[in-house]
């Protein structure tokens, strides 16, 4: 009886067993690589799969999804003999699970070492600032070498990047001093152009309003001128109009030998006039002046012995109208001839006196105009 049960036991052990050994559960979007006597045999697909036990074998599983890969950095030489330090991720997919298992032992080394040795040769053709500035074309030649070379191996690279590019620390200094000296000459020339503009900006204001004020200093001289010219002109025409109206008025009034002699007599006080004439001296042939002064003066040339001709008055304003209100022209020529036989008669006087004088010989016969003032006439008045 205990034997039977260990051997009972024994065959439920084996059966145990051998279910274990026929079913295995592959994981979505992983494929089994299933081999029988250690020769491929079947991949075994996502789900659940039923396997002879004992005789087939799981080698290896091979997951199908896209995989990123970081390798570490790794010095690279330029062109100029400069050693860099690149970083690179791989991004790449498992398409054919037989050939990547069977074709190449360790695909990720394999793809670690391809990349290793092109990025050698893409940036040994490079200078460093071509280096630099030329990832997506290193990217693309990169990801173009490694798609064609996993080509085989059941793999395809979809991309690759360069997470970094690092020079040598004494490049780096080098570096960042030119940068900072390209700064400095930008900012110098931005100052520059600033300080350029705005002295441009200054004399061209300066230029227009030197501009302004020379065309306004020339208006207001040509204003000027033109104003000085009519004002001028104007003073001319005035004069011109005021002596055409004093020759015409005295030649209306057609004066005479009388009124002659009036304007002379009356010129005689002003003579005495003046803080500085001390001595007034009457000469002794006043009388036969004052005789011959009508002829003597019509002898003058350019005043006629009598005038002849049609002259016209000037208007009379409102002054010359009141003045005719106060009287009559014949009441002034009359008045006029009083005052001229007055002036007459004293100078006759001043002429006897002096004959007088001259029978008692004095040195000379002076007088002033207030020691000794003309006597009053007694001859009758003259007569036109």
């Amino acid at each position: 009886m205990t034997a039977f049960l260990i051997v009972l036991g024994l065959v439920a052990l084996l059966v145990i067993v051998t279910l274990i050994k026929s079913v295995r559960v592959v994981q979505q979007q992983t494929v089994g690589i299933v081999e029988r006597f250690g020769k491929f045999k079947v991949g075994l697909q996502p789900g659940l799969n039923l396997l002879t036990p004992f005789v087939d074998k799981v080698r290896y599983t091979i997951d199908m999804r896209e995989q990123v890969v970081a390798f570490p950095p790794q010095g690279v030489i330029t062109e100029d003999n400069l050693m860099v330090s690149i970083d690179s991720v791989i991004y790449f997919q498992v398409n054919d699970p037989v050939r990547a298992t069977y074709e190449i032992s360790n695909y990720i080394q394999a793809i670690e070492q391809l990349t290793m040795t092109t990025l050698r040769n893409i940036i040994g053709g490079m200078d460093l600032e071509q280096t630099l500035t030329s990832r997506e074309e290193i990217n693309e030649k990169l990801r173009y070498v490694l798609d064609e070379a996993t080509g085989k191996w059941g793999i395809r690279v979809n991309r690759v990047e360069l997470r970094s590019i690092d020079p040598p620390p004494s490049i780096q200094d080098s570096m960042e001093k030119q940068m900072r000296a390209d700064r400095d000459k930008r900012a110098a020339i931005l100052t520059a152009e600033g300080m350029r503009q705005s002295a441009v900006l200054s004399a061209e204001g300066q230029k227009q309003s030197a501009i302004l004020t020379a065309q306004g200093d020339r208006e207001s001289r040509i204003l000027r001128a033109q104003a000085e010219r009519e004002a001028r002109i104007l003073k001319a025409q005035g004069e011109a109009q005021a002596i055409t109206t004093v020759f015409n008025a005295i030649h209306a009034g057609k004066p005479d030998q009388g009124l002659l002699a009036y304007q002379y007599l009356q010129m005689l006080p002003s003579i005495a006039q003046g803080d500085s004439n001390k001595l007034w001296i009457i000469p002794s042939e006043i009388g036969k002046a004052m005789e011959g002064l009508g002829s003597a003066v019509g002898q003058i040339a350019g005043i006629p012995q009598k005038a002849e001709g049609d002259f016209q008055a000037p208007p009379q304003d409102h002054a010359a109208v009141e003045l005719e209100t106060v009287g009559t022209p014949d009441a002034a020529v009359a008045e006029a001839d009083n005052a001229v036989q007055e002036a007459i008669a004293a100078a006759q006087n001043a002429a006897v006196s002096s004959r007088s004088a001259q029978q008692v010989p004095p040195p000379a016969v002076t007088a002033t105009p207030e020691q000794n003032p003309p006597a009053p006439s007694a001859e009758p008045p003259f007569e036109r």
